[in-house]
């Protein structure tokens, strides 16, 4: 008895930590992306910065760490769903530093609260799926709140909201999709950001140095080597690497319902983080639309997990369109943690206690909410 207290406490404090750890990581990733754009205003060099990030160090710590690796999808399944999953991740990558150029860190992921209002509309859009009427309400708080932010916000710019609104489009719908990926291929989630970043690079190389290169390298910073801007720039693909890494895990300790609350919670953190460091002038109207819109997405995480409580169990598919696929077995059985001396189940992996192999068998659609913060 008592050791099961231990244990519960010491699974409580290590969710504290990593929580701790991801807000530090994900405000400091902003307050850094912020301070670079102002002196460096070039969104799309910082969107290279961070793919060249997930490229550079998720192949080698992930090898190190143990992820277990996977053999290659289908050339038609890859051109159908991952390489535009790789597109849209570029898009709302690069929408995403354009609206945190042009507007507060604030108000950015203010706006970024409308996350389930598109997501509830995607749904529709491409599975016809209808949400009961408690979650539509749910959604209210969100449109009011981003709307008061939005009328009361100081350093307003068209090109900012419009670029946040298309960035938590793209992002959502990849979250819709990767949900998809993860369960048709068993693909580990952080391979899968690995492998949608590695894309993603190549796809946005060529298209970099057509419109952004020439500029770049004549900007001051780069032609006089301001170490503080490069600097800076390093600091931000590193950060956004871990902040990505670190959300996993939390979410491999956690329940969907403690996650959703521990994400909105963040953003809290970052809003404030932002305001005190950057000290961007808000008033107290705006701080209101700030908190409804937080609040809202807290009341849709709550009206999504009664109205799942209310659905009825269903039966077992008979058949199942999975793609066939089996894990490397050679370059990872000796090392992947979770491995039981080295023998298989089903041709999957049994999963261990490790943080980082968590997911390696059939991901739950909850998985997908963390490919892209």
């Amino acid at each position: 008895m008592f050791g099961g207290k231990r244990t519960s406490s010491r699974h409580v404090a290590v969710v504290l930590l990593m929580c701790l750890f991801w807000y530090i990581i994900s405000s400091s990733n902003n307050v850094i992306g912020k301070m670079v754009l102002n002196e460096f205003p070039f969104p799309m060099t910082v969107t290279l910065v961070q793919l060249c990030s997930i490229t550079l160090y998720s192949g080698p710590f992930f090898n190190l760490w143990r992820i277990r690796k996977y053999q290659e999808i289908p050339r038609p399944y890859y051109w159908r769903l991952i390489v535009p999953l790789a597109i849209g991740k570029l898009l709302a990558s690069v929408t995403s530093h354009i609206s945190l150029w042009k507007v507060p860190v604030s108000y950015a992921h203010t706006v970024k609260a409308t996350m389930p209002l598109f997501t509830v509309v995607l749904t529709r859009v491409f599975f016809n799926e209808k949400q009961p009427t408690l979650v539509y309400l749910s959604l209210l708080p969100i449109i009011t709140g981003v709307g008061i932010a939005t009328v009361t916000e100081i350093s307003f710019d068209m090109l900012g909201l419009v670029s946040a609104l298309i960035s938590t489009m793209g992002f959502s719908m990849q979250n819709i999709f990767s949900k998809k990926v993860l369960k048709d291929t068993n693909i580990h989630h952080l391979r899968l950001l690995h492998l949608l970043g590695k894309l993603s690079l190549f796809i946005f190389l060529p298209i970099w140095l057509y419109m952004d290169s020439l500029a770049v390298f004549r900007h001051s910073a780069i032609k006089n080597m301001d170490y503080r801007v490069i600097a800076l720039l390093f600091a931000d693909g590193v950060l956004n690497w871990l902040q990505n890494i670190i959300a996993f895990s939390v979410l491999s300790l956690v329940t969907p319902l403690t996650y959703a609350v521990a994400s909105a919670s963040k953003r809290i953190f970052v809003i404030a983080v932002s305001l005190i460091i950057l000290g961007n002038p808000v008033t107290w109207i705006n701080c209101l639309g700030m908190t409804l819109a937080i609040v809202g997405v807290l009341c849709y995480n709550r009206a999504k997990q009664i109205t799942k409580s209310r659905e009825p169990p269903t039966l077992p598919l008979t058949q199942s369109n999975h793609i066939k696929y089996t894990p490397l077995q050679q370059q990872t059985d000796p090392y992947y943690r979770g491995a039981m001396n080295g023998k298989m189940t089903n041709g999957l992996h049994k999963p261990g206690n490790s943080l980082l192999a968590n997911g390696s068998g059939m991901p739950s659609g909850t998985a997908t909410r963390l490919l892209f913060v």
